[in-house]
């Protein structure tokens, strides 16, 4: 699948992949418990008939158990400073005496 974009710097491709059946399934596991509606999503997700995923869930579902629900990408640590700006006091004039 893609779609043709044109902009001003003429056209663009957009390539649309639909996810894997594990990536629907990872989806699907963080939104739900139940199977049935994993099943669903997942089936949605990738554009399939529902037939079709349920042939192959057995396989994932077993090896959900041991995966963590929330899948973590790897990130970049950010560190905000604030530095306070400088107040400049006007000069007390000396005293004279």
């Amino acid at each position: 699948m893609s779609a043709v974009w044109n902009t001003k710097w003429g056209t663009r491709r957009v390539r649309e992949n639909p996810p894997t059946l594990e990536e629907a399934f990872v989806a699907a596991e963080s939104l739900t418990d139940d199977l049935g509606q994993k099943i669903e999503i997942a089936a949605s997700l990738m554009g399939v008939p529902v037939d079709e995923v349920k042939a192959q869930a057995a396989k994932f579902a077993a090896h959900a158990n041991g995966r963590p629900t929330l899948v973590t990408g790897r990130g970049r640590a950010v560190v905000v400073q604030y530095k306070r700006p400088r107040i400049t006091r006007p000069a007390m004039p000396a005293s004279r005496g």
